[in-house]
């Protein structure tokens, strides 16, 4: 008897046991991507520089519509508005309830209008510079990182040899000529169209260097992976090896060169049209609209002052931006 009743006591008590024991709770996994965007959302001055770059990038895509509706006018004088020194009559620079950030000295364009399409052109020419220079800089960073050899070395030659022309003096040096063989290779008309392509082009010719090695530097640390090995085992051609396998991982660094890129190429427009080199008035750039209130930053302060605000704001935005990304991607610098 003793023996049968043993087994059903050890039973209960077992049962017990399970019954008290605290209930398994499943451990949901975070993938890299989703551990940066938390570490991201922790970094109060990130998320404030990314609201300034979400506005900056609205205000450019909605400029071409206001400007089409008739909700702005960037080109329409007020004459009526400025004395006979071409100063504006009214307080501030000519602030009203009709010109919200005044008017400009001597031909009386709407400010806020002004800056406001000059915030589009300006994104948009940096924005398809970076885009040059991401496109080269990327596959030839991939392909000299992989094919390795004479390839490596005549790339990184030519990386060399683009890095030894300062990128400001050949753009001055090559404006006559390139203005010529932009208009004549794309047939487009004479003026600030050809003018927009010579820096884009320019722009991403000699801004490609800094992510071609970047992604060289990766890349020799990814073609040693299993995952590159097995595919080229199984007889993977050249671009499915370079752009289905290997650029998936490059994400990262170019995201964050892509942030950092974007504001040196509105600074590097803005320098160039201080320098007479870009798109000419009357169409509104941040740089020639800088470079046009230089001459009344005496007499009207705050018509200085605004566009070099405007751009200070845009290249800090993107840079503090550019600098939260790299540290949320970087999971050892929050250790």
């Amino acid at each position: 008897m003793s023996s049968s009743t043993e087994p059903k006591v050890g039973g209960e008590a077992a049962q017990s046991v399970v019954d008290t024991a605290a209930p398994v709770t499943s451990v949901a996994s975070k993938s890299p991507m989703q551990l940066a965007m938390g570490r991201l959302r922790k970094d109060k001055l990130s998320l404030i520089a990314l609201g300034f770059v979400l506005f900056f990038v609205l205000a450019g895509l909605t400029s071409p519509l206001a400007v089409h509706f008739g909700w702005i006018d960037p080109l329409t004088t007020h004459l009526d508005l400025t004395d006979e020194f071409g100063r504006p009559t009214g307080k501030w620079g000519g602030m009203s309830s009709d010109h919200l950030l005044g008017i400009e000295p001597g031909i009386g364009r709407d400010t806020l209008a002004r800056l406001w399409s000059g915030v589009s052109l300006s994104l948009f020419i940096a924005l398809s510079g970076t885009a040059l220079a991401m496109i080269l800089g990327v596959v030839l960073g991939i392909v000299s990182g992989v094919a390795g050899g004479w390839t490596d070395a005549i790339i990184g030659r030519i990386i060399d040899l683009t890095l030894a022309f300062p990128q400001t003096l050949m753009l001055l040096a090559l404006a006559s000529t390139g203005l010529i063989m932009v208009q004549k290779f794309l047939h487009t008309p004479a003026g600030n169209p050809t003018a927009a392509v010579y820096l884009i082009v320019v722009l991403g010719l000699f801004g490609w260097t800094g992510i071609a090695r970047i992604v060289r530097g990766q890349v020799l640390s990814l073609r040693e992976r299993e995952f590159v090995h097995a595919a080229t085992m199984m007889g993977a051609s050249k671009f499915r090896l370079y752009f289905r396998e290997i650029l998936p991982n490059l994400w990262a660094p170019i995201l964050v060169t892509f942030t950092l890129m974007m504001p040196a190429f509105v600074s590097a427009e803005a320098a160039l049209a201080y320098l007479g080199v870009g798109i000419n008035a009357p169409t509104p750039t941040l740089g020639n609209i800088l470079n046009a209130s230089i001459s009344y930053a005496d007499v009207v302060p705050t018509f200085f002052f605004i566009p070099g605000f405007t751009i200070a704001a845009i290249v800090v935005s993107f840079n503090l931006l550019g600098d939260g990304i790299r540290d949320a991607l970087d999971p050892k610098g929050h250790q």
